[in-house]
């Protein structure tokens, strides 16, 4: 697919783009992604787990014929670990090749002082995530759970996300010839600061209600039968409900099981089956057994 620019999309593309890629979004989220574009401003969403954040910056990258780069934040990542690094072992591998050679020896302190300047050439030059969005852009930058980094982190990020630009020492500026798409997820396990909230637009993400999530299953997992799909649909939107569960399932359990229901052969929605294949849709023991013993309320019409 070629890439489109934001330039050329309107206000309704967006919700289709995203449709077409399976991805079905309300007219808040289709609203809010299309001014991101427009405005070349980053996109924070935050929401429960599984409630399709990550999975939009995915579609959006689709939609737009973009290349997607992921950067997984984790607790203790920095600067280095999202910017770049120098592949060691191959400047080692060229440093021998120039001794062997004789190449520096033979041109005496001058030629050393070159052959130490040219063990930081771009072709050992290894792009972690950030530096590959700019190098790469256009492209979709996604900053996956940016609530596990820290504040040091995060500071970071306000810095590059409001200069598209990184500096190595060896190398001098890069500059993003098109500032990329910056989507930023977040399940608020902390809470961000103000001035990161501040360069982004800000939507929360909501489970979806039935019909959406009906559709949303319709157009992600095709080979499940209709009836099964609203049954699985329905259960999921009960449990749900139930604040006692550790993690409620989220949309990309219900297709899970949804898709394990089909591979047992399953049309229909039954205790037995339904019993058997839980793993697919909860992931902690004690929701398992909360879920377990109130199957037969659930399925309940």
């Amino acid at each position: 697919m070629s890439a489109v620019t934001s330039e050329a999309l309107e206000l309704g593309d967006v919700a289709e783009r995203l449709g077409a890629t399976g991805y079905l979004c309300d007219p808040e989220l289709a609203t809010v992604t299309f001014l991101a574009l427009k405005m070349g401003r980053p996109l924070l969403l935050e929401g429960e787990p599984g409630t399709g954040k990550t999975a939009l910056a995915e579609a959006v990258a689709e939609a737009l014929g973009l290349p997607l780069v992921r950067l997984q934040c984790y607790e203790g990542i920095d600067a280095t670990q999202a910017l770049y690094d120098w592949d060691f072992p191959r400047q080692v591998l060229h440093l021998r090749a120039l001794e062997a050679t004789g190449g520096a020896a033979a041109a005496g302190a001058g030629g050393a002082e070159e052959a130490e300047k040219s063990l930081y050439d771009e072709r050992f030059l290894l792009a972690r995530p950030v530096l590959a969005a700019l190098q790469q852009s256009p492209a979709v930058l996604l900053v996956d759970e940016v609530d596990r980094a820290d504040d040091e982190f995060e500071a970071f990020l306000l810095e590059v996300l409001s200069t598209y630009q990184v500096t190595i020492p060896e190398l001098g500026t890069v500059r993003a010839a098109v500032p990329p798409v910056v989507v930023l997820t977040s399940n608020r396990t902390r809470e961000l600061h103000d001035a990161l909230k501040r360069r982004c637009l800000y939507h929360w993400i909501d489970h979806p209600a039935l019909e959406r999530e009906v559709a949303i299953v319709r157009s992600r997992a095709p080979e499940v039968a209709e009836t099964l799909t609203r049954q699985v649909v329905e259960v999921v939107q009960r449990l749900r409900a139930d604040t006692g569960l550790v993690k409620p399932p989220g949309v990309a359990e219900t297709l899970d099981w949804a898709r394990a229901l089909h591979h047992l052969g399953t049309t229909e929605l039954d205790l037995a089956t339904a019993a058997a294949s839980l793993g697919a849709l909860v992931k902690y023991r004690e929701d398992a057994d909360r879920v377990r013993a109130a199957l037969d309320r659930v399925l309940a019409p």
